[in-house]
């Protein structure tokens, strides 16, 4: 195994390739990558279940990972395994909108969520950004993640995306702290 890059990254920037709305490139530490983004590109007023991948500087906050998808990824950022009753609450209305939440949710009232354990490969690795926590506004957008893209660079619901690869390549070399310049 590699060791980690001495120094490490600490800033990521994310622009939209001319030409095409949903795909972009992620610059880091000498690394060009491609990305995919939201189907509506990038935008300052992000929405809920706009499709637009939120225009602005973003913390990064976790690793998350599918443990019965591969190892824990070479990574010094703070991470966890995703469980199959993992959730994050997308519902505008309920006090946990934009949190990670437990699975199955509601009770009397169906509450939207995300499922973080999909049938999918796209949250085997996922980097959780601090994108409309605080202050936490309701309908400015959910579960907006840095994570694993669709075959194609197809694009996202307002996600960043990246290739596996790239991925790990990406996490070996973060450093705790480090931010995301979406432009």
């Amino acid at each position: 195994m590699k060791p980690l890059h001495p120094v490490g990254i600490s800033r990521i920037a994310v622009s939209r390739r001319p030409g095409a709305r949903h795909l972009g490139i992620l610059r880091a530490g000498g690394l060009s990558i491609p990305v995919a983004l939201g189907r509506s590109g990038i935008a300052a007023d992000k929405r809920e279940g706009d499709g637009r991948t939120p225009a602005g500087r973003w913390r990064i906050l976790a690793l998350l990972y599918r443990p019965d998808h591969g190892p824990r990824p070479v990574s010094r950022l703070p991470s966890r395994t995703i469980r199959p009753d993992d959730g994050w609450c997308d519902d505008r209305a309920d006090r946990r909108y934009n949190r990670p939440v437990t699975l199955p949710m509601g009770g009397a009232r169906k509450v939207s969520h995300e499922k973080m354990w999909r049938d999918d490969t796209l949250y085997d690795l996922v980097l959780v950004i601090d994108h409309n926590q605080r202050p936490r506004i309701p309908g400015r957008g959910s579960a907006v993640f840095v994570h694993l893209a669709r075959p194609g660079f197809k694009p996202t619901e307002g996600c960043v995306a990246l290739r596996r690869a790239d991925m790990k390549r990406l996490l070996a070399r973060l450093r705790p702290g480090a931010v995301i310049d979406i432009v």
